[in-house]
């Protein structure tokens, strides 16, 4: 027995055939088409970081570019059990800029003639009446595609406009502004950020995590008798993320507040202000935390929940899941209302972050978001993606934005880039899908 579970590089005569590289994959269980994404990503950083004449890979860029990739990044999380389920959602763009305008006239208009202005729940009273907002506009059209059986690109279609024009008619198109101010650290900035600190100690946190995460995993394998992974494969990963974790800490900490800003806070704080200035370093900023714990909830629900389990059997095979007892129609529904709320909390971090709720907010994010996934590997025939691929396409996606615009490329010309990105992505996922048929 001990020697069936001593390790994955000597479980068979195909693995001791494989050249060095393939027992190297085996025994770390690296996902290849992550890791190519990342070789993409690495690939797309470097060759603007040339083209912008070294703008591109430096700590304000890579920190704004973190900051700028939230909103999708959260929303894609959505979009990968909703495609994987062989549904769509074009309305989540429209959703996020309806439930951004509701918690803006919330907190500017409603909320100061109850409790005042400048009220220590303003801003959960806020987030919650979003949250609620996007939860019920996603469970109503999860309804009707369940029930109704009205094909999800019809009904999100339609809610991309119904909503993008609830949008438009709770105001009369008029812009509300400004934000509650503890509202505002959802959006990043000085004020949203948590400093060296406290970067530093989430830093060290989240490779304790990940290492209590390895030893985990490798006593339910030993535990129920599967195959380990051999020690140093063990070790190599616990020093890859580690590494990976503490660098982004350091990129994130290298960045510093604008003079302007920190003399302010000088003064606010009686600091002396030296000669040579106050560095005061951002730290990761609160959406990019918001973004990652958001991505770690999606990946259990996903992963080990018997919810995530019957996501991908519908997506799988439909007609079996329900032979098999599973309540697919409310599955759907929760899944799209799950959809709701994470457009609503992408819509609080980009309204924190303009400071405003705009008519014009979320358009075109629902492209933008579907891109993620899909670029990320989950399979518009369904039954196929992972959360941790839709946020690295999310960012892949940001990284082409970003970059474009720091190189002047006109936005026509954006626009023919990111689809022709995502048309390539497809044929790329179609491609990888026959090879391994």
């Amino acid at each position: 027995m001990a020697e069936m579970v001593k390790s994955t590089a000597s479980s068979g005569p195909r693995t001791a055939e494989a050249n060095p590289v393939t027992r190297f994959f085996r025994a770390t269980e690296i996902d290849t088409r992550l890791l190519g994404m990342i070789g993409a990503l690495i690939i797309i950083w470097i060759g603007f970081h040339i083209i912008t004449g070294g703008l591109f890979l430096t700590p304000r860029n890579l920190w704004n570019l973190s900051v700028q990739t939230t909103d999708i990044a959260i929303m894609t999380t959505g979009m990968v059990l909703i495609i994987v389920t062989r549904n769509i959602d074009l309305s989540v763009g429209s959703v996020l800029g309806l439930c951004g305008m509701i918690m803006g006239v919330t907190q500017a208009k409603i909320l100061p003639e109850y409790i005042g202005f400048d009220s220590p729940f303003t801003w959960a009273i806020t987030l919650l009446v979003g949250i609620a907002a996007g939860f019920l506009i996603g469970a109503f059209q999860g309804m009707i595609i369940a029930f109704l059986n009205v094909p999800s690109f019809i009904v999100t279609l339609g809610g991309l406009l119904v909503w993008r024009g609830a949008t438009w008619l709770v105001t009369s198109g008029q812009t509300v502004a400004p934000m509650d101010q503890t509202f505002r650290i959802m959006g990043g900035g000085a004020e949203g950020s948590i400093g060296a600190t406290w970067s530093w100690i989430v830093g060290i946190a989240a490779c304790l995590f990940v290492i209590a995460s390895i030893i985990g995993s490798r006593r339910q394998r030993r535990r129920f008798g599967f195959p380990r992974r051999p020690i140093w494969a063990e070790y190599f990963l616990a020093i890859l993320s580690c590494v990976l974790i503490l660098g982004a800490v350091s990129i994130a900490n290298s960045y510093y507040w604008p003079i302007n800003i920190a003399k302010k806070y000088a003064e606010t704080n009686n600091i002396p202000w030296p000669e040579t200035g106050l560095d005061i370093p951002y730290g990761i900023a609160v959406p990019v935390l918001i973004a990652i714990v958001v991505g770690i909830i999606m990946t259990f629900i996903a992963t080990r929940l018997r919810f995530g389990r019957y996501v991908f059997a519908i997506g799988g095979n439909p007609e079996a899941a329900e032979l098999a007892g599973i309540k697919t129609r409310w599955v759907t529904v929760r899944i799209f209302a799950l959809m709701g709320v994470l457009a609503a909390i992408a819509a609080a971090i980009s309204t924190a972050r303009l400071n405003a709720a705009t008519n014009s907010q979320g358009t075109l994010d629902e492209l933008y978001t579907i891109a993620a996934a899909v670029i990320g590997g989950t399979s518009l025939a369904g039954g196929t993606g992972t959360i941790a691929g839709a946020m690295l396409g999310a960012l892949v996606m940001q990284s082409l934005q970003s970059g474009m615009v720091l190189a002047h490329v006109d936005t026509p010309l954006q626009s023919v880039v990111v689809g022709t990105v995502l048309v390539v992505a497809v044929w790329l996922d179609t491609v990888y899908r026959a090879r391994a048929k």
